[in-house]
């Protein structure tokens, strides 16, 4: 037996056998077969010898129902009603989409190899050349599995074979058109949205699949698992500060370190920030598990992370080590979280780093309904929740715990999360639901195994925990686990595991928000009357709020069939595609601006409706900031299938107009009308006092004449919401016969604009009687390409080309109103897609011009050119410079 001495010498010396080969991931050439047509044993189809020949090119990451989609075996459940087209597992049975996956891989590392898989929906068996992996069926959805394979692998040849047998959710439940279908899917460890909801149709497999990631992992013989990284920020800090003038800040780093040997260990486990390291001498037992806590470590100038509009989302990037053993990354952001009870909004109350932070939020359901995540495809939805000026996302309790690299994008662009567990009221019985197939007694005590709910959990909470932007746990969307499952994640799981963070009861519970005080709960939903979001009071932390989300007639067209493509009629049904695809109406809205010719037209006023609706909801929640509310959610901000309904841009990362107005509404110092006090107001949610800050107040007429102009300074104190002058009574004279335009401007000493916001006000029938007969703006276009980005520091994909379009608006005309810029592929008039606009949407006055940028990632043997169309400008593109 290697004497302690000897083993030790061993480590120092190991690197040269272990980073021989670094990790990498089974991502490619893997095959599948349906279990009907297969007779072999996992032990025959885990050895090289059986042929896989017939069978099916697999997606791994992925579900079985993206490898059919992918061998053209299956249409695409997005388009049209080909997503009835496909049989549903209710009906098939669960063979039907039960699967063998295979994957030939070289090994030959000289130290030990692991084999982790990240996901495997529902349950599991492995094998490896022959040899069974798991002792007995792994189960769950978010249960993650990992295995020592050193010894099964083939050591001269180091041809190796993976043959893994995945099973479907049991029950799949029924897709009869309920919250969830039957809710029996919420018997299971795992997403319940696959079942049918309001927003989105039944995926016919339940997703079952190797929907996550599969890593081979070299180590020698000890493994470092599950870190644990905590930072303590004192007092109360300001985002402006230099790091050097930074006060001091600790970290706090812990992990569990594993010894696979028969031998005791010593080594140093240790990181290194700064250029200062911190490190531990640990001795571990044979065979021994054991959790490390390093010495505290202080950083005397702390980059400090700060949510979006509040300042930048500072990271570090480091890695933990043990002696020459295993080596992992350790990325964090320097950050304090606590909360507080608001006595007078009744509600939960965030601070960062001592600050207190109003939660702008959308709620998010996955990237993917089939769950083909991508960093790419992440990192463009964050990048726009960011673009939308919000500060949070929640994820739905009927999803997914978010994947790492969702986690990641959060954390690069300040988007703090609020995540929830896997139940909801509609499948885990809050209410009576005859569309239900068991009771409510019975759904309150789903799932069915309560221990692997609660072995998930613990699982999932160190798997996230690192990250700077998860800010809140919830148990679940509307309702509470059952009793057990609750204690065990408020009582236990969290306190133990992840300690410095709140845990909501669940999404609308009073240690949430407490409806005392006159409100009407969560909601509204749908199109609304805008003074409704300014005067009605709701849920003092409201985590569901929202309107329509249609996107323009572009993105209609791509998933809608040609015959299809009639506009809705108002009171009347809708077309079976429309309804299919769970079109939200927007009532009477669109018919304001004039009777409608076709669905393009309809679609071009739906964004006016769109626009109006989310900058007028996060106005008035944030006009009530600290009185009433201490945080918005809205319902939703995007779709992971092509539903018609609460959307802020659509499946395929086109935006509509939902994105620019909340844009606007959210901006961190911005000046807005409130239509029921008749007010100009100010919010300013930033941590500083603005003086010598310029409001400027015109309102212009349709033909672009200004009938009023004024402009005072004001000073605008930190974290508050104020009125400043009283317009409403002449807005109403002057807007009475036609309707006119409200120009708002926040100008600082410089006379430089820091907000910018521009309405269009209806005449006293509430109609927008003077937009019908504008005449068109004689609008200019430059486009120009600006030197070549850089990719953002860990940000997936090339770098980014940015392209500055300038709008020039001659004097003596019009308004240029609400018109779209569109990067479009010349060759075939289609936009290019995902683009990120500095603003869009844009309405430009008469003698001036406006500048936005947009930034895309070039694609070969495209060159791009600009369209531009507006309300009274005629669509025309143009080639940039």
């Amino acid at each position: 037996m290697t004497n302690h001495r000897s083993l030790v010498l061993f480590l120092l010396a190991l690197p040269s056998l272990l980073f021989a080969q670094s990790d990498y991931e089974l991502n490619t050439g893997w095959k599948c077969q349906a279990i009907g047509k297969v007779h072999a044993t996992g032990e025959r189809l885990s050895q090289a010898g059986y042929s896989t020949r017939d069978w099916l090119d697999a997606t791994v990451p992925g579900t079985v129902m993206t490898t059919l989609i992918n061998n053209h075996l299956e249409p695409d459940p997005f388009y049209g009603l080909n997503n009835d087209k496909t049989p549903d597992i209710y009906t098939t049975g669960r063979d039907h989409y039960t699967y063998w996956f295979i994957k030939n891989f070289k090994e030959t590392s000289g130290g030990q190899t692991w084999l982790d898989l990240r996901g495997v929906n529902y349950g599991c068996d492995i094998w490896l050349n022959g040899h069974k992996l798991n002792e007995q069926t792994h189960y769950g959805m978010y249960l993650r599995q990992s295995y020592n394979i050193t010894k099964y692998l083939a050591p001269k040849s180091g041809d190796n074979r993976l043959a893994i047998l995945v099973y479907p959710p049991d029950p799949v439940g029924n897709p009869n058109g309920g919250q969830g279908g039957d809710g029996e899917i919420a018997r299971n460890v795992t997403h319940q949205y696959v079942a049918g909801w309001d927003w989105i149709q039944p995926i016919r497999d339940r997703n079952t699949g190797i929907w996550d990631k599969v890593t081979i992992h070299h180590t020698g013989v000890v493994r470092i698992r599950n870190p644990h990284i905590v930072t303590e920020v004192s007092g109360a800090r300001l985002p402006d500060v230099l790091a050097k003038d930074q006060a001091p800040a600790v970290l706090r780093v812990s992990a569990e370190l594993e010894n696979t040997s028969t031998d005791t260990v010593t080594g140093t486990l240790q990181y290194m920030v700064d250029g200062e390291p911190t490190f531990a001498l640990v001795k571990l037992a044979p065979g021994a598990t054991k959790e490390i806590r390093l010495p505290y470590h202080i950083i005397m100038h702390p980059r400090l992370w700060w949510p979006n509009g509040y300042g930048t989302p500072e990271l570090y990037h480091t890695t933990l080590s043990f002696a020459d053993s295993d080596t992992i990354p350790l990325d964090f952001g320097v950050r304090e979280l606590t909360t507080t009870w608001n006595p007078t909004t009744h509600s939960r109350e965030l601070q960062i780093n001592g600050q207190k932070i109003f939660i702008k939020g959308g709620n998010y359901i996955v990237s993917d309904e089939l769950l083909r995540l991508s960093p790419e495809r992440y990192d463009a939805e964050i990048r726009f929740h960011r673009d939308m000026n919000l500060n949070l996302i929640r994820v739905w309790g009927g999803a997914l715990t978010e994947r790492p690299e969702f986690y990641a994008a959060c954390d690069r662009y300040g988007l703090l999360v609020f995540q929830d567990f896997w139940n909801s009221g509609d499948c885990n019985g809050r209410w009576e639901d005859p569309m239900k197939k068991e009771d409510q007694w019975t759904r309150k005590r789903y799932p069915d195994d309560h221990n692997l709910f609660i072995a998930s959990a613990a699982d999932q909470v160190k798997l996230l925990r690192n990250h700077p932007s998860l800010a809140f746990w919830c148990g679940g969307n509307e309702i509470t686990p059952p009793e057990d499952i609750f204690h065990a994640l408020k009582d236990s799981i969290i306190p133990t595991l992840d300690d410095t963070r709140t845990f909501f009861d669940y999404s609308n519970s009073d240690s949430m928000s407490f409806n005392n005080l006159g409100g009407n709960g969560d909601g509204p939903y749908g199109v609304q009357d805008i003074k409704t979001f300014w005067a009605k009071r709701t849920f003092p932390f409201n985590s569901e709020v929202g309107s329509v989300g249609m996107g323009d007639y572009e993105s209609l067209q791509r998933f809608i069939p040609k015959e299809h493509l009639v506009a809705p009629v108002y009171h009347q049904k809708e077309d079976e595609v429309f309804n299919y695809h769970k079109y939200i109406g927007y009532d009477s809205s669109v018919y304001a601006y004039g009777p409608i010719k076709d669905l393009r037209d309809f679609a071009e006023k739906a964004q006016l409706v769109n626009y109006d609706q989310y900058r007028a909801l996060m106005e008035g929640f944030s006009s009530h900031m600290w009185d009433w509310y201490t945080g918005v959610i809205i319902w939703k901000t995007q779709n992971p299938w092509t539903a018609l309904r609460g959307q802020m841009y659509d499946y395929y990362l086109d935006p509509n107009a939902c994105l620019y107005g909340l844009h606007s509404g959210s901006e961190p110092l911005h000046i807005m009308y409130d239509p029921v006090a008749g007010m100009t107001m100010i919010v300013n949610n930033t941590f500083r006092t603005h003086r010598d800050i310029m409001m400027q107040v015109q309102v212009l007429d349709m033909s672009g004449k200004s009938l009023m102009h004024s402009q005072q300074f004001f000073e605008v104190g930190p974290t508050v919401a104020k009125n400043y002058l009283p317009i409403g009574h002449l807005l109403d004279q002057l807007r009475s016969t036609e309707g006119v335009f409200l120009s708002l401007r926040l100008l600082d000493i410089h006379q430089q604009i820091v907000s910018d916001n521009f309405y269009w006000l209806p005449d006293s029938t509430g109609n927008y009687s003077g937009l019908r007969h504008m005449p068109p703006s004689a609008l200019t276009i430059e486009a120009s390409r600006a030197p070549q980005q850089p990719a953002a520091q860990n940000t997936p994909g090339a770098a980014a080309t940015r392209i500055t379009v300038t709008l020039k608006n001659p004097a003596g005309g019009p308004v240029a109103f609400f018109n779209r810029v569109s990067l479009i592929d010349p060759g075939t008039k289609q936009r290019l897609l995902p683009v990120f606009y500095s603003d869009n949407y844009v309405s430009v006055l008469p003698g001036e011009s406006k500048t936005i940028t947009l930034d895309y990632t070039p694609k070969p043997g495209v060159t791009p050119q600009v369209s531009v169309r507006g309300w009274n400008l005629a669509e025309k593109t143009y080639p940039i410079k």
